[in-house]
């Protein structure tokens, strides 16, 4: 019983140790981040792009009437 119990833990130590399924971690994390960096940029960007056509449509409003 002691050396089936000893076996399974060896076993499952083992397992715990392997670093097979790291990277495919360390890849999913740094693509996660990546997705945040780009989203948050994103409303920067459109934030200015909203910005500038106020702008033009302003200017050309302007010079139009």
């Amino acid at each position: 019983m002691i050396r089936q119990l000893y076996a399974r833990w060896t076993i499952l130590m083992d397992d715990l140790r392997s670093e097979s399924g790291q990277d495919l971690i360390e890849y999913a994390l740094v693509v996660a981040l990546i997705a945040f960096a780009a989203t948050a940029g994103m409303q920067t960007v459109a934030n200015n792009i909203n910005t500038a056509f106020a702008n033009i449509g302003t200017k050309l409003t302007t010079y139009t009437s």
